[in-house]
């Protein structure tokens, strides 16, 4: 017999041990009971009616409820074991599960909450797959019971309906203030136990209990639960998650436990750090075979309070032989690894193992603890064209500068001969070292300005440099000539005769070097010049070209012995020799050795 005031269960095979708790107005009480022959401990919830002496007929009404209890078959719902009636009512009896209620004082991390709304969403899942489809209608931290093992079980289903058929016992109440959906006094969905397993989750973070949800609906609107300002610390995709699945309105949450917990699971609950980059794609272009390129790349997260941690993986690609993370054919990354929010990328490419004029594409992978998991970076390569040559000189070109190098040569005799001196002391007679100085500022800036225009109506810096030392050579020489003519008139005649001679001479020359720099004379030079000069290396070829001459006339008339004039020699012979014929040969070195190498290369 069992002392009082605990019932007297012993007629059915059970001995009550304690009371579990108790629904006064459902007029329901759980015990812990055992079993009197096995002493196994089982859940015996006893029903009181409202009405004494009602006995065998108010069984049946619950004969549903026992039936789908019957049925039911899942490890996360305690299994029903047996029913009996008592002249006051009838009872229950269930499988005793050994852990506590989410209605104790516990603590759990963010990441064990999300366990616990997997399970439980996973067994929501099955009861919605039922048919008819079964709706509990009481979720609460109270009727949850989590081990210690995190295993989940859902208990007291006298709430649930049926289809469209509800248990007795729903007719008195239909759940717990606070875990209630508007929707769920009139016609529950799939989508209202979701709302009580959400508020039973912001019971969990926020500490707060079950009794006490109210402090956190909003005043207006007691269906609206505001929590999100509590959980600063959770990523803003689960707090987005956890704010659909407890909409007052059923059509914006989740349309069943199913779609929930697919939409849960990829989630990361505690707040991710996010990555921005600086760009997503990097483009390189080679200009020699070879090449190594080098680009940077800045990478950094936005996201306080959090810290980003990545690492570097080239993508597989079907023509690249087989890699590690760490080591790549062609494609390196500095640093490979990172635990900063700011960094700065080295990416490298080297093109000696690529084809030729070809164009390759690859991806990046950052691996990172943002979300998501991974990023990617494209990479586009442009090799250089083979074959690789500068700028090619052809055989009349050749002639040409020949040609110039005789002219420079013999103006450069001529003016040693007969001007310099003369000229040097008439142009100091005349104009004195200011007026000298003028000339060379006015010839400079003259020539300045007709390069700066031509760099406006081309863009090209080569051209604007090329015509503007064509119009210094030209007005020098043409003045020369002149003044050169006034001093042998001087010299045949007399001063009187040669000065007006010579002034005459000196003032069409300065004319005729002007129109010729307006003209078409020095134009079609000017073109000529800048046709042969399309890159750097004829600029400089054409330039080491002027300065043989020069310095080969002036061999001439002070002796190749001279120093000066062996050192400018040299300068200007051998650099132009290089580079008439070492260029070639280079780049017939580098066709062959690609040629040899060409099955080997990576190809796009």
């Amino acid at each position: 017999m069992n002392s009082y005031p605990y019932p007297d269960f012993s007629e059915h095979g059970y001995q009550v041990l304690r009371e579990l708790g108790r629904n006064r107005e459902g007029g329901r009480i759980t015990w812990l009971a055992s079993k009197v022959d096995t002493g196994e401990q089982v859940v015996v919830k006893q029903f009181c009616f409202a009405q004494a002496g009602s006995s065998w007929s108010g069984f049946k009404a619950y004969e549903k409820e026992i039936q789908f209890l019957q049925e039911l078959n899942h490890r996360g719902i305690p299994h029903y074991l047996s029913s009996f009636d008592r002249p006051d009512g009838f009872c229950l009896v269930q499988e005793y599960i050994n852990a506590p209620s989410l209605a104790e004082t516990r603590s759990f991390a963010p990441e064990e909450i999300k366990q616990i709304a997997v399970k439980a969403l996973g067994i929501l899942v099955y009861l919605q797959n039922r048919i008819p489809p079964i709706i509990h209608r009481d979720i609460k931290p109270e009727n949850i019971l989590v081990d210690e093992q995190l295993n989940v079980y859902i208990i007291d289903f006298g709430f649930a309906r049926i289809g469209s058929q509800e248990v007795a016992a729903s007719s008195v109440f239909r759940g717990t203030p606070g875990f209630i959906p508007p929707e769920q006094m009139f016609k529950p969905t799939d989508a209202t136990d979701l709302y009580a397993l959400g508020a039973t989750l912001i019971c969990l973070l926020t500490g707060i209990k079950s009794t006490k949800i109210d402090q956190l609906q909003d005043r207006e609107d007691p269906y609206l639960i505001k929590f999100q300002h509590l959980l600063p610390q959770l990523s803003l995709r689960f707090l987005g998650w956890l704010t659909k699945i407890v909409q007052p309105l059923h059509k914006n949450r989740f349309s069943n436990a199913q779609s929930a917990l697919e939409a849960l699971k990829p989630l990361d609950v505690i707040r991710l750090p996010e990555v921005d980059f600086s760009e997503t794609v990097l483009e390189f272009k080679a200009n020699k075979l070879g090449e190594k390129l080098t680009q940077s790349i800045t990478i950094e997260n936005p996201i306080s309070d959090t810290l980003l941690q990545g690492r570097w993986e080239v993508a597989p690609h079907p023509h690249d032989p087989p890699h590690t993370p760490d080591n790549h054919a062609w494609i390196s990354l500095t640093p490979t690894q990172f635990n900063v929010n700011y960094t700065r990328c080295q990416v490298e490419v080297d093109t000696s193992k690529l084809m030729a004029d070809k164009q390759y594409k690859r991806q990046l992978i950052l691996h990172s603890n943002a979300y998501p998991a991974t990023h990617t970076l494209t990479v586009k390569v442009q090799t250089a064209a083979l074959p690789i040559e500068k700028r090619k000189i052809r055989s009349d070109d050749l002639i040409r500068l020949f040609l110039m190098t005789v002219v420079v040569a013999v103006f450069t005799i001529g003016f040693i001969t007969y001007a310099a001196s003369a000229v040097a002391s008439l142009l100091l007679q005349t104009y004195g070292y200011g007026g000298i100085l003028y000339i060379g500022i006015s010839l400079l800036m003259y020539s300045s300005w007709v390069g700066y225009e031509q760099l406006k109506i081309t863009g090209s810096v080569i051209k604007a440099v090329v015509v503007a030392v064509v119009v210094v050579v030209s007005f020098a020489v043409v003045i020369a000539v002149g003044w050169t003519v006034a001093f042998a008139a001087i010299k045949a005649v007399g001063i009187a005769v040669g000065m007006a001679v010579g002034g005459t001479v000196g003032i069409v020359s300065i004319a005729i070097a002007g129109s010729m720099a307006v003209g078409m004379p020095i134009n079609r030079a000017i073109n000529r010049a800048i046709d042969l000069a399309e890159d750097s290396f004829t600029t400089v070829l054409i330039l080491l070209t002027l300065g043989f001459g020069a310095s080969f006339g002036t061999g001439i008339m002070a002796g190749f012995l001279n120093p000066l004039v062996l050192l400018s020699l040299t300068g200007t012979s051998l650099p132009a020799l290089s580079m008439l014929l070492y260029s070639p040969l280079k780049r017939r070195k580098l066709i062959a050795k690609y040629c040899q190498s060409e099955e080997s290369l990576i190809k796009p």
